[in-house]
């Protein structure tokens, strides 16, 4: 049975790593690497970095973000979203020191071209990120770009149910960064049971990481602002989840 992970998040804007608040409010932290060295050390089983002003700019990846943290020398597998367009980004993307690379808008944009990206990189180097709501009894997934929501399309259904990719990261963006605010609904009503999920947004407490992980689908918790109020906190964590079938580290005498 594989193990399942905690992950940290790191997001950036305009180059600098900031604790994000729904995705509207931020608060500066300093530099992205600086955050990743942490995460290296406290044990995080993989460190995504998303820059959340690319797509909207229309800038392109943070290839200078991921020089700087390939030049760290971490042994912490990254994952990069943000600004990835083309084949061509991805692959530089992976060139540039990232282990896997998250999709965002091109899922809006084109999500026929996956297949592409998973010709070229395979569909375990993929990650779909979907943000998304649960309201009125019905899963809507919002676009940051137009900031309106939709329906999830069949065309990007699709592209679970044909394994393009390999996880789809379900971003809780409503409660992001609002301790315990996490909504179960977003997993129970996801239509595809079968696809591993990565959950994020708002998760704090010991017990909602606990019933989050206790889900079939769910594959890894990523956590972001509330790795930020006190060091080791990965670690911490860890000993407290114990009981679940997730992964251990060195740092654990396992």
């Amino acid at each position: 049975m594989l193990k399942k992970r905690l992950v940290g998040v790191i997001t950036v804007k305009d180059g600098w790593a900031v604790q994000s608040f729904g995705y509207h409010r931020y608060l500066p932290l300093g530099k992205p690497e600086v955050l990743a060295e942490n995460l290296d050390r406290w044990g995080a089983d993989e460190i995504i970095l998303q820059c959340i002003d690319r797509s909207r700019n229309s800038a392109g990846p943070d290839y200078q973000t991921l020089s700087k943290l390939a030049r760290k020398g971490l042994g912490t597998p990254i994952i990069y979203g943000g600004g990835i367009a083309s084949v061509g980004e991805g692959m530089r993307v992976i060139q540039s020191g990232a282990d896997r690379i998250i999709i965002d808008a091109l899922l809006f944009d084109a999500p026929g071209r996956i297949i592409e990206f998973t010709h070229r990189l395979g569909a375990q180097a993929l990650i779909a990120a979907l943000p998304v709501s649960y309201t009125d009894h019905l899963l809507h997934w919002y676009n940051y770009r137009t900031t309106k929501y939709q329906p999830l399309s069949e065309s990007i259904l699709t592209v679970f149910r044909e394994r393009l990719i390999s996880e789809v990261m379900l971003v809780d963006h409503l409660h992001e960064g609002e301790e315990g605010g996490f909504q179960l609904e977003l997993i129970r009503n996801f239509p595809l049971i079968d696809v591993p999920v990565i959950a994020f947004g708002g998760l704090s407490t010991i017990a909602k990481m606990r019933e989050v992980l206790s889900l079939d689908t769910v594959s890894a918790v990523a956590l972001g602002n509330f790795l930020n109020y006190k060091e080791h906190s990965i670690y911490a964590y860890k000993k407290e989840l114990s009981g679940l079938s997730i992964r251990m580290n060195y740092i654990d005498g396992c």
